[in-house]
């Protein structure tokens, strides 16, 4: 299989996952696939064969300056490996908010926003979710 392949189907997976997270987190299906991190491991075992390909045929990784990481940035391999690493752990912190959101209980429509936000830019995405998550522990009175 391709690495543009394997890009295409990682994306793929990704999506559904982020739509079920989104959509459907009550759902119990999504449930069990946030529950045993399903989309996660399958994610972090082709990143490690990618990882490890890159590793074996590839430059060595350097990654104290700028130009050595951007360097790794050329490598078909390490390109992949370097998105699957980006989606898998954006998706284990979508699943992670979630889980926390079991008993800080934020309101679902505050939460697709931080949900949307940590799909398409990562941090982004978790701050807005911790600054809600801040606010409602110090204002227990409020619901939101």
């Amino acid at each position: 299989m391709t690495p543009s392949n394997v890009f295409l189907i990682a994306n793929g997976v990704a999506l559904i996952m982020w739509f079920l997270m989104i959509v459907l987190p009550r759902w119990k299906i999504t449930q069990s696939l946030i529950k045993y991190k399903v989309v996660p491991v399958l994610l972090s075992i082709v990143y490690a064969i990618y990882l490890i390909s890159s590793l074996i045929s590839g430059p060595a990784m350097d990654f104290g300056s700028l130009q050595e990481v951007m360097g790794l940035f050329t490598v078909e391999n390490a390109v992949l490996a370097g998105w699957l690493h980006y989606l898998a752990f954006d998706i284990l912190v979508g699943m992670w908010m979630l889980d926390q959101n079991r008993t800080i209980k934020i309101h679902p429509g505050l939460m697709v926003p931080c949900l949307l936000a940590t799909f398409m830019m990562g941090p982004i995405g978790f701050l807005i979710f911790m600054g809600i998550r801040a606010f409602k522990k110090n204002n227990k009175k409020v619901v939101i």
